[in-house]
C-alpha cells in the first residue's frame, strides 16, 4: 500500500472514515480494474501531499461489497469524499491527477 493511504473495509469503514475528523477519500477499486490501478500512483502522490488536511483511503468492492452497496458504487473506480460522515462529492472514472487536486482542494478550504 502506498505510505500515505490507508485500508478500509466494511468492518473498519464506520470508524475509520465516518467518523473521521478529516475529510476522508474512499476510493473504491477492484483488483480487475485498469482505470483503478491507473489513477492509483496520483492518489499515492495526493495523499502525502495532502497529509494532515485530508485522508485518502481504499477500499477493494469485490472484498468489501456491502460498503459498495450502501453508497451505489456502480462504476469503478468511484471516489467519494466524506466530510463529517456524510458524502459530499462523487468523482467516477479515472481522472488526471489535476483533476483530482482541485477536488480535493475544494473539500480541504472551509468557506468563509
Amino acid at each position: 500500500m502506498p505510505q500515505g493511504m490507508s485500508v478500509v473495509t466494511d468492518a473498519t469503514f464506520a470508524e475509520a472514515v465516518l467518523a473521521s475528523e478529516l475529510p476522508v477519500v474512499v476510493d473504491f477499486w477492484a483488483d480487475w480494474c485498469p482505470p483503478c490501478r491507473a489513477i492509483e500512483p496520483s492518489l499515492a502522490e495526493l495523499a502525502e501531499e495532502f497529509a494532515g488536511r485530508l485522508v485518502i483511503a481504499k477500499i477493494d468492492s469485490d472484498v468489501n461489497p456491502i460498503s459498495s452497496r450502501s453508497y451505489a458504487v456502480m462504476s469503478l473506480p468511484t471516489l467519494l469524499v466524506f466530510r463529517d460522515g456524510e458524502v459530499v462529492a462523487r468523482i467516477v472514472g479515472s481522472r488526471p491527477k489535476a483533476a483530482l487536486r482541485k477536488a480535493f482542494e475544494a473539500q480541504t478550504t472551509i468557506p468563509v
